[in-house]
């Protein structure tokens, strides 16, 4: 094992079902949230100062993926966190908040509620695009999408319901 490294630690298979997909998640300025305390990869504590805010979407419309880039010849890695996210139905308030959350290139934190009951935590997001329009067809329904990045030393922490209930209203 090279020197400073971590041992290895085992991966067990689960008989737990998996399944995709984004139920909630909640978004706050970085510089709003005070550095989470983290326990083997879990986070137990954390300090927001407004509380997160609750953005809405509809089942099976948001996503995130997290791809791991290595530079064997540089010696550096780093995570692109994407975090894609759909609002049905386009309208001024709509358009007024993402307006917010992209400006001044401001850097977020999220709070993820995935479909299996997790909730991942995200550091230094920021909306790098939107898209989306009216639709063609009547069943296309309006909507916008909304894109978030970040380059992540890591991967996405585990955070627990407890400390996820102490910033959220």
């Amino acid at each position: 094992m090279p020197l400073g490294c971590d041992a290895l630690e085992t991966i067990t298979k689960s008989c737990d079902n998996n399944i995709g997909g984004i139920r909630k998640i909640w978004l706050n300025d970085q510089e709003n949230v005070t550095s989470p305390t983290a326990v083997a990869g879990l986070i137990s504590t954390l300090v927001a100062s407004p509380d997160y805010t609750e953005f809405e979407i509809n089942r099976n419309t948001g996503n995130y993926t997290e791809d791991t880039a290595v530079d064997l010849i540089n010696g550096s890695s780093f995570v692109t966190q994407t975090i894609t996210l759909m609002f049905n139905r386009r309208e001024a308030a709509k358009s007024e908040a993402i307006n917010i959350l992209a400006s001044g290139q401001r850097y977020l934190s999220a709070i993820i509620l995935d479909a299996n009951e997790k909730y991942w935590y995200f550091e230094d997001l920021q909306l790098t695009a939107t898209g989306e329009g009216s639709g063609t067809a009547r069943a296309d329904g309006s909507k916008y999408s909304v894109t978030l990045l970040s380059e992540a030393n890591f991967l996405a922490s585990e955070i627990t319901a407890a400390a996820v209930a102490a910033v959220t209203p």
